[in-house]
């Protein structure tokens, strides 16, 4: 995931990348982390509590020593797969068509470069 560009999208982008990890069950904050390389630890957390006010995502903390704090889906939260499972598709495809559409521009350059000289 990409994230420093619009930020809208990127918030966006980071509520449906921990939808699909939480789909799987519980994670916790560090591997959630790695997850999403892009995204400051900051901007982890501030979506996490947005998305546990929302209700999407239930926070559990465990009286340990070091403390663990694990993140999984609501019931509620859940209700979202079918869309997350159809946006995740959508993203797949977009992405091949995209390489597509760079590589015939690569070929279209190179072979009017070579018409050229």
């Amino acid at each position: 995931m990409r994230c420093g560009g619009d930020p809208e999208r990127d918030w966006r982008a980071l509520e449906a990348n921990f939808g699909v990890s939480l789909a799987g069950g519980k994670k916790r904050f560090g591997e959630l982390r790695k997850l999403t390389p892009n995204a400051t630890e900051r901007m982890i957390t501030l979506q996490l509590r947005k998305l546990e006010a929302d209700g999407v995502v239930a926070r559990h903390v465990y009286a340990e020593v070091p403390p663990r704090v694990e993140y999984e889906m609501t019931e509620f939260g859940r209700s979202l797969g079918p869309i997350l499972q159809t946006m995740q598709a959508w993203g797949r495809a977009f992405k091949v068509r995209r390489s597509t559409e760079e590589t015939a521009q690569q070929e279209s350059e190179m072979s009017a470069e070579g018409a050229v000289g």
